[in-house]
């Protein structure tokens, strides 16, 4: 992966879920990074939820849009000289490709950043009767 210039970088939400601290490596990230955010072909809510609850404060995430659309809206919008979209399966590696973007495994990212990994489990929406995210 080439070091230099400014980039763009984006998570798939199951890396960014393989985090053992998303809010570390999010601040981290801005360090060496124009725009960091977030992009899941999961419902807006689940992604609102993850993010708000450990205060990620991201450039763009995917909203409705899914990964495919969002990686040309993303490249449109945030003019850098490199893309680097991070995943953690085969598909993403061919969807970041298939748009222009770099890929790198999470592992290949934790390592090479020195982030750490963590075992946390998907959270389920449905799983608690009430809502921590109304206002």
């Amino acid at each position: 992966m080439d070091s230099g210039g400014t980039m763009t970088l984006a998570f798939e939400f199951d890396a960014l879920q393989a985090l053992a601290d998303p809010n570390a490596v999010f601040d981290d990230a801005r360090q060496w990074t124009e725009y960091v955010g977030v992009l899941s072909d999961e419902p807006t809510y689940v992604v609102t939820n993850f993010t708000r609850k450990r205060r990620l404060r991201q450039d763009f995430f995917s909203g409705p849009r899914g990964v495919d659309e969002s990686l040309d809206n993303v490249r449109d919008q945030f003019e850098t000289d490199r893309h680097v979209f991070i995943g953690t399966a085969d598909d993403d590696r061919a969807t970041a490709e298939a748009h222009g973007w770099e890929y790198l495994d999470i592992e290949e990212a934790a390592e090479f950043a020195e982030w750490e990994l963590g075992e946390e489990e998907k959270e389920d929406p449905f799983e608690t009767e009430t809502r921590d995210d109304w206002p």
